[in-house]
């Protein structure tokens, strides 16, 4: 149960950061959860490092979840391979 509820979780996850953020991503299905399950962690180490229990990675809530995601989706935009169009 815990392997589907984390496939689960990071799909709602991923939905929501890649419904909040403008643009097309260009992930699919298992890109989606890998960026919910990318996000959960970023969210719970950045709420690590806020709260001072230090440099620990954890897994965070669903808000914190989505606003890591939201990160990590904003930087692979911003940093990603930056590939031409096709010719026509």
């Amino acid at each position: 149960m815990g392997l589907l509820s984390w496939l689960l979780g990071g799909l709602l996850v991923g939905w929501a950061a890649r419904f909040l953020v403008p643009g097309n991503s260009g992930l699919g299905c298992i890109g989606t959860i890998g960026l919910g399950v990318a996000g959960s962690l970023v969210g719970g180490t950045l709420g690590n490092l806020v709260t001072g229990n230090g440099l620990e990675f954890a897994g965070a809530g669903f808000l914190g979840s989505v606003v890591g995601a939201v990160i990590v989706l904003m930087a692979a935009k911003k940093f990603g391979n930056k590939q031409p169009p096709p010719p026509r």
